[in-house]
Formats: C-alpha cells, structure tokens, sequence
C-alpha cells in the first residue's frame, strides 16, 4: 500500500472530480440505509396491523429509491472509470516519458518485455484498484459506519453479539494482504519475463529458424509460461483459504443474530420489524467486510503495480540537460576529446582509456581498429549517449555537459550499424529527425543517399509502409533510407558507423559518391571498414583496445608502420584472392600475422 501511497499526485488533478464521487456515494448510502427502516414500517404497522395505505405508500417509496439508486450507481460507475482510466491514461504517459529519457547504460541492461509489462499491465492493475476497488472501500467505509451506528441505536448487545465473528475476519484479511501483494509482485514479475521471451523469440525468428532451435526456443518459453502459471496458483491458493473462512464467519453472524434475536422477539424487547430490519443492517455490515478480501487482493496487485511502476519512475536519467543548460547555436563542427576514458556498467575494464583528439571543423575522420577498440563507444560520447568517466568531450570548446541535450543532437547526424525503421511510410522515417520537412526536402534526402529510385519501384512510392523495423525492405535499402534519414538533418557533425556494412559493393560505390558530396562543409566520423574510404580521409585514427594507438594519414601511417600497416597489408592481400568477397577492413587478422582478435 505504501508504494500506491507515493502515486498520489497522479490523483490530485481530479479531486473534484473525486469529492464528487464520494457526495454520490453518501447519498446512494443514506438510501440503502434508509430501505430496512421502510421495511420494518410496512412489517411492523403494514402487515401485522392491516394498513393498506401505508402499505402502498411504501411501495411508491421503494420504487422512487429504487429508480434513484440506479441513477446513482450508473453516475457512480461512469465517475469510478472515468477518473480511473484518466489515472491510468497519466501514468502511462509519464512512464513512457520518462523510459524516453533513461539512458542507454539503463536500456543495456534492461529487458523489453520487461518495460512493456510495466507501461501495459501494471499499470491496468493501478488503474482499475483507484477506479474500482478504491471505490468500492469508500462505499464500503460509508456502508460500515452507516450500518453500524443504526445497529447500535436499534439494540446494541445485539449489535455486539453480531459483529464478533467480524473480529477474527479483519485478522485474516490483513495478513491476508501482506502475502498477496508479494505473491502478486512474482506474478508481475514473471508476466514481464513471459514478455520479455515472447518479444526476443519474435525479433529473433529468423535466427531461431535458421538453426532450427524451434523446439529449444519452445521449451524455454513453456519453462517461463510454466512459471508463470505456478505463481498464479499459488495466488488462487491463497485466496481459497480465506474466502471459505470469510463465508462462514459471516454466516455465524446471521446464525447468532437469529437465535438471540429470535429470543428478544419472544420476549416482547424487539419487534418482527426491528429483527429484519436489524438482519437486513447486518447483511450490510457483512458486505463490507466479504468484500474486504476482494479489496485486499485487488489493492495486493495494484500494490505489486505500483511498486514495479516506481522502480522505473524513481530511476534517475543519468544523462540530462543541467540546470541553465546552454543552448547551442549553429556549430562550426570542431570536436575535442580531452582525456578521455569511458567504462560501461559491469565492465571489468574501460572501454576508452586517456583519449586525447582534437578535430577540426570539416574534417573528414576515419577510425578503424579492432572489434571492440573503442571505435563506436568513442563516437557515442559526441552526442552524450553515455557519460565519460574521465575527461571531457568538447564541440566549438563547450563541455557536452554542460549544454541543452536537444540543441546537441539536432547538430548530429548519425548512421548507425543497425539501421532501424518504423512502421510508418518511408516518407516519413526519411523525416523523423525533421518532420517538418517538405516533399521537396525528402526527395533530394533520398535521392543524395541513392535510395530515389527503389523508393519509386513501390507502387505508393514514398507512401509505402515498411514493416516493423523495416522488415519488408532488404538490409542494403534500410540503410540508404537511414542515410536520408540523417542527411535531411543537415547536421553540422556526421556519424556513420559502418553506415554501408549492409550494402554491396555497387550499392556502396553509389553511396560513396553522394556521401562524398555531402560531407563536404561538415565534420564526419566514419567507422571505416574499406580502405577506398579511409584514403580519403583527413584524419585516421587507429585504436586498440580503448586507445588511440596512431595517427594521421594514409601515406603517413603507411609510412611508420605498425598496425595500421599490417591491416592494409592484409586487405589488400583479400582483394587479391577474393576481390568480390573482400572483407571489411580489419575483419579478422590471421595468428601469424597479429593476435585472432578481429578487426571491424
């Protein structure tokens, strides 16, 4: 419950709302208490005394109740899922607002299914305890204190005698509640994992089929879906233990109140009217309490909810715009690395250790080296993907630290290995970045990343909706659309990283000669991986193992040796014997020649 407390400034916003929840559900309980006593009229002086009229009187009178309690119940139940669904309707957007801003270092580590779980189903589970179960125990509470003081007026030993099977049934209930929202807590937990399996075995599909791993793929589903399963039995377990216990404790109370009170009628201290009538209260007042057990179940999961919802909402960014942020104006494109060393969560060893460089504006910088040299985690720092760990990264000599995060990335254009669409028309995934662009604007994106023409070759043309993550297009087409995506930012500093690993040789050439267009007048770091663009560059920085180990360009480094001479070397060695088939530049490098580590 402690965890549900701390989301009520989701509430605030609908408090009148809210009041006018509870003023509808005073009255519908002052008609509900006010029936019995119309009962006990018609029995008490209706019946035993033969009056008609008061007997029709009492009709109409429970007719109008009846009509005014449906009325309120139906307003009663508009206003529950109203405010509700508006709750819910909140908490999903800041959830989602606030993934939005998380870090990459928290998404490394976070599973997918796991996040959707937490937007979709724990948040349903929030929302439907505050627009029904919260509902239900204001009614409750009312029913309770109304039922209650009319008991007691009417007879209070009887009152007393009634209510002690209540005692033990409140005992139950809450330890009831302290199992529940744990054992909730495991069923979130896992329906996320169940997700989280789902959504991998989806995305993977073609990787699952291309080693025949369905059966395998199967099992480990069956084993979490299993799982899954388990924890909800042991919650219907619980639950069937306390159920039978709340019937039958209630049921004594209507046992005792019909021996005792029976006794009282036969004494003459209490009326055949005020017996029902008091039965009736009872019945009202052990409404509350079996409805007790469905509130507490509801408010376990909700709980369980909210707790899961918070472990998300209380996570930091650890990437943010600083207070009195700087809002960058248009960059020149000069971008310094000053001591620079970087290490990812749960990493044994840095992945950048004491970089120093320093590039100029329009400049065109190349870095090659091996797998996991540090080639993309040094690029990743430009935009502030992730925080140095020492040192600082400069653009035009402001710390990216210490400047608007929007302003930044606006300036940066970026190609990334994996180039990933969204289900939406390719006119508008070449737009995400400016989606105020024009048809015009679009065009000439798409026609400098050579991506015109198989765009044409649809029939809607760049209407044409592309699949989840671009599925329908081949990986050479997803790429050039990823260029365009990049290119119509007209930024200021490009990031292409191994931007043409997904294309043929032709395709690439095509690419290259727009590219080379394009880069003029703007600072590129390209990932490279052949050496027709590393020759062109002004810059070549070569790293290893987190360091930049040389430097300078083409005929320099060819000149000095070491290991950017050995990586041409090697290439040029590939595109002797497989000229078709060449490797990437610094693919993989033989043992006699430098270490297996590979190069990419």
């Amino acid at each position: 419950m402690s965890h549900l407390l701390k989301l009520r400034s989701f509430i605030k916003p609908y408090l009148l709302q809210i009041v006018l929840s509870i003023l509808n559900l005073g009255l519908l309980t002052v008609l509900s208490l006010y029936v019995p006593r119309i009962i006990r009229g018609v029995i008490d002086q209706g019946v035993l005394q033969a009056d008609t009229a008061l007997l029709g009187r009492s009709a109409l009178l429970l007719l109008g109740l009846g009509l005014a309690s449906a009325a309120g119940s139906g307003l009663q139940r508009y206003l529950a899922e109203w405010i509700g669904g508006h709750i819910g309707y909140d908490l999903r957007n800041r959830l989602y607002d606030h993934i939005q801003h998380l870090s990459f270092s928290y998404h490394d580590h976070s599973q997918t299914g796991q996040l959707i779980s937490r937007c979709i189903e724990d948040v349903r589970a929030v929302q439907n305890f505050i627009g029904g179960s919260l509902v239900h125990l204001a009614q409750m509470t009312f029913l309770l204190i109304g039922a209650l003081t009319l008991m007691l007026l009417a007879n209070w030993k009887l009152t007393l005698i009634a209510i002690l099977p209540l005692i033990p049934l409140t005992f139950i209930t809450l330890n009831f509640g302290k199992r529940i929202t744990e054992l909730f807590f495991r069923v979130d937990t896992l329906l996320g994992d169940l997700s989280a399996r789902l959504q991998e075995n989806v995305l993977g599909v073609q990787v699952v089929r291309a080693f025949a791993r369905e059966p395998y793929e199967i099992n480990r589903f069956d084993e979490t879906n299993r799982a899954y399963y388990r924890s909800r039995l042991k919650v219907i377990g619980e639950w069937s233990k306390v159920m039978p216990t709340t019937d039958l404790l209630i049921t004594l109370g209507t046992i005792l109140i019909l021996f005792f009170g029976g006794q009282m009628v036969l004494n003459q201290q209490m009326t055949i009217g005020e017996i029902v009538a008091f039965n009736a209260y009872l019945v009202m007042l052990a409404a509350p309490a079996q409805e007790l057990t469905w509130l507490v179940n509801a408010a376990g999961e909700a709980g369980a909810g909210a707790r899961r919802v918070l472990e998300v909402l209380e996570t930091p960014p650890e990437i943010a715009s600083p207070p009195g942020a700087l809002i960058l104006p248009a960059l020149r494109g000069q971008v310094e690395f000053r001591h620079v060393s970087l290490k990812y969560q749960d990493e044994k060893r840095d992945s950048l250790v004491d970089v120093n460089l320093r590039v100029e504006p329009n400049q065109l910088v190349a870095l090659i080296g091996p797998t996991g040299s540090g080639k993309t985690s040094l690029v990743n720092l430009i935009p502030r993907f992730y925080e140095a760990s020492e040192g600082a990264v400069l653009v035009d000599g402001h710390d990216v630290r210490t400047l608007d995060l929007i302003s930044l990335r606006r300036q940066i254009g970026i190609v990334l290995q994996t180039s990933l669409l969204f289900s939406d028309t390719i006119a508008a995934n070449i737009a995400y970045g400016r989606p105020d662009a024009s048809q015009e604007e679009i065009i000439a994106a798409a026609k400098a990343a050579q991506a015109h023409d198989f765009i044409l070759s649809f029939e809607k043309g760049y209407e044409t909706i592309v699949g989840e993550r671009g599925v329908t297009l081949s990986g050479g087409q997803r790429q050039r659309i990823a260029i365009a995506r990049a290119l119509l930012m007209d930024p200021r500093i490009l990031i292409l990283d191994d931007s043409t690993s997904s294309v043929d040789t032709q395709t690439e050439a095509l690419i290259q000669q727009a590219l080379d267009r394009l880069m003029e007048g703007r600072t590129t770091f390209v990932i490279a991986h052949r050496l027709s663009t590393v020759r062109r560059a002004d810059l070549i920085v070569v790293m290893e193992r987190g360091r930049i180990v040389q430097t300078g360009t083409h005929e320099q480094l060819l000149a000095r040796g070491g290991l950017y001479r050995e990586i041409h070397d090697l290439q040029l060695v590939q595109n002797v014997f497989a000229p078709e088939e060449a490797e990437p530049l610094g693919a993989y490098v033989p043992q006699p020649l430098r270490s297996s580590e590979g190069f990419g």
